[in-house]
């Protein structure tokens, strides 16, 4: 059953079966964007929201992969129809994901986990490390009012502003940049070897980000665990309230095997352990031990 970070029911249970792959392309370096033709998940995923992507008629490997929901497809109508992932090939699964040709059958199952909650704000600042930009473009669609998700849609308050921090080790591995500035998105690069963008960390563009901002910022963050503890301390600091999307890795997303818990904080400031893809993927920055 798919549920939100307070154990309510979201959406229903999550669709599975197999979906067509329409388009597989490189987009950057070891970065690839997938387009796959399954309209129960894309009327359903709200931003945040991820999949679980298997390859069809093998067991090698057997578990699959967990994916954020990038984007969705749509009819001329407007009916989502598909939607994107974008996924980086580092290992033996997505080597071979990133070998399926059109026309390929996967196997899907989805919408997973809590995505972001509609939380007013007047500044969306959000800041990524690497693959960590994935569930940001829907989320800066429905902040400025572009497109609403998930059945029946949710309403969004509007925000003023939206910027993207972005992080990579260098200019080849920065991905959909041009996608953000489509939009009319704030974009702001960094990379460890100067390659483009601020010679230095994702972190330091938050404090000059923020001085620019007149009304409430809030701060969603995404990317490795260190550097989502950078950014929740400099959001600390700063006084603003910050959400972490979490990329544990998991062997069934629906909350069953326990193989992605995350140590978070309870009501009573207490530890607990909350299953990443039922309780999460998406937390309070301050519960979270990054």
């Amino acid at each position: 059953m798919n549920l939100t970070r307070d154990g309510s029911t979201c959406s229903g249970r999550p669709w599975h079966g197999p979906a067509t792959v329409e388009q597989n392309a490189p987009i950057a370096r070891d970065i690839h964007k997938l387009t796959l033709d399954c309209p129960e998940i894309a009327a359903r995923a709200v931003p945040g929201q991820f999949v679980m992507i298997r390859l069809s008629g093998s067991n090698d490997p057997l578990l699959g992969r967990p994916m954020a929901v990038y984007d969705l497809r749509r009819d001329a109508d407007g009916t989502p129809r598909g939607i994107d992932v974008v996924y980086m090939a580092v290992g033996r699964m997505t080597g071979r994901l990133a070998r399926a040709p059109s026309s390929a059958e996967l196997t899907i199952w989805g919408p997973l986990g809590n995505g972001f909650p509609p939380t007013p704000g007047e500044h969306l600042l959000m800041v990524a490390g690497g693959i960590g930009v994935t569930p940001f473009l829907m989320l800066a669609q429905e902040y400025l009012g572009r497109q609403s998700f998930g059945d029946p849609p949710r309403q969004v308050p509007r925000a003023s502003r939206v910027t993207l921090c972005y992080g990579a080790a260098s200019g080849d591995f920065l991905a959909c940049v041009d996608d953000f500035r489509a939009l009319g998105i704030d974009v702001r690069l960094a990379t460890d070897d100067g390659s483009q963008g601020h010679h230095g960390l994702v972190t330091e563009l938050i404090g000059p980000a923020v001085e620019e901002t007149a009304g409430e910022a809030r701060v969603v963050c995404c990317g490795p665990e260190p550097m989502m503890a950078a950014v929740v301390e400099t959001a600390r600091r700063l006084d603003l309230p910050c959400q972490v999307s979490l990329e544990t890795p998991m062997a069934c997303g629906l909350g069953i095997c326990f193989s992605c818990v995350a140590r978070v904080r309870d009501a009573s400031g207490q530890w607990d352990y909350k299953r990443t893809c039922v309780e999460g993927p998406v937390f309070q920055g301050r519960d979270v031990e990054l």
